[in-house]
């Protein structure tokens, strides 16, 4: 276990370069949302936009505009004031920490999925979205399309290889896409099935380790970086996976949630999984990230019936969905997107 907390950390922090004094960071967890059952009929969607987790009061705080449909956020690991919104309209774009937002697409960019930034080169910017895969070399100023190679264009979700951010994978529907030149090209990973990938992720201590969520097949796993990927998690097999998550302090322990299938868990790098989400409210799993502040922490949003934790691996399960009074809108019974960690300035 120390070999595997040592490694994230010199993982995680080689990904980002020196920050002076007064600019340090702290990871924080987000929910995406859209919007919340018990959302009024009106044209303001006061239950949608982006949540940030106050550990300290354990309550959630609203950050950044009320937008309908936001699908995911990141953070530029050299600069942790740009902060980018993928959004179902477009890309939201924050250059002074969460302040003032700005829209820097047109109406060529819409139905974003997901949004990542190259951690050696803030100006590379990467989104997935329903049109196929958006960059911008400029830090977010302008963008254009970069599907060469791609068979199908809807992409759910797009990663950056840390150790080499040149290379890139991105979950399309037809399968999963490798480009070796900052998206420039790509090329199918032949090992993957050639169906819709909802869900992907890297693990951080053990950057070999990656992780999929497919559309009627499962969880599909990969131990060696990417290059070949195989089935795990037999009791998923048929399942629609939108949630899978590796946690950063354990490279051995995996999770995945889909439509009807709660939280299945793997101690063991996915040899073995058990059922772990009985007792939510809901089995329907729409996302579920390990914390990347308190090791062992998992978290899981259930559609409509809130987001909870646990720190047993899906023993027992506890709900803050919360949100400080004075805030606009609630977490509670909302449709969350997505849960992951943004690197935010203290």
């Amino acid at each position: 276990m120390k070999f595997l907390l040592s490694s994230f950390f010199i993982l995680f922090f080689a990904t980002l370069p020196l920050l002076a004094d007064d600019s340090l960071v702290e990871p924080k967890l987000f929910a995406a949302l859209g919007m919340t059952k018990s959302q009024k009929a009106s044209p303001i969607p006061t239950d949608s936009g982006v949540f940030l987790y106050d550990t300290v009061n354990e309550r959630w705080r609203r950050f950044g505009p009320t937008i309908q449909q936001v699908n995911s956020l990141s953070t530029d690991p050299s600069n942790p004031e740009n902060i980018f919104l993928a959004c179902g309209n477009g890309i939201v774009r924050s250059q002074d920490n969460g302040k003032t937002w700005r829209m820097v697409t047109g109406w060529r960019e819409s139905d974003i999925t997901k949004i990542v930034i190259d951690p050696s080169n803030g100006k590379n910017v990467y989104a997935a979205s329903a049109w196929g895969v958006t960059i911008s070399r400029d830090g977010g100023d302008s963008w254009s399309a970069a599907n060469e190679g791609l068979v199908e264009k809807f992409s759910n979700s797009i990663v950056v290889d840390h150790l080499n951010p040149k290379r890139l994978l991105v979950a399309t529907t037809a399968g999963l896409f490798v480009s070796y030149d900052s998206a420039e090209t790509w090329e199918q990973i032949p090992t993957t099935p050639k169906i819709a990938i909802l869900g992907l992720g890297r693990n951080k201590a053990d950057p070999n380790i990656w992780i999929a969520g497919t559309e009627g097949n499962g969880v599909i796993l990969s131990s060696d970086n990417g290059k070949t990927w195989q089935s795990t998690a037999p009791g998923l097999s048929t399942a629609n996976i939108y949630g899978v998550t590796t946690d950063p302090f354990n490279g051995e322990n995996l999770a995945a949630g889909g439509w009807g299938t709660g939280i299945w868990i793997s101690t063991d790098g996915g040899k073995s999984w058990k059922n772990r989400g009985k007792e939510l409210p809901s089995q329907n799993i729409t996302a579920t990230t390990f914390d990347y502040a308190q090791s062992g922490r998992l978290w899981a949003s259930t559609f409509e019936e809130g987001t909870f934790y646990s720190d047993d691996m899906g023993v027992t399960w506890r709900s803050d969905d919360v949100v400080v009074p004075g805030a606009t809108g609630s977490i509670l019974g909302a449709y969350v997107n997505d849960l992951g960690f943004i690197s935010v300035k203290k």
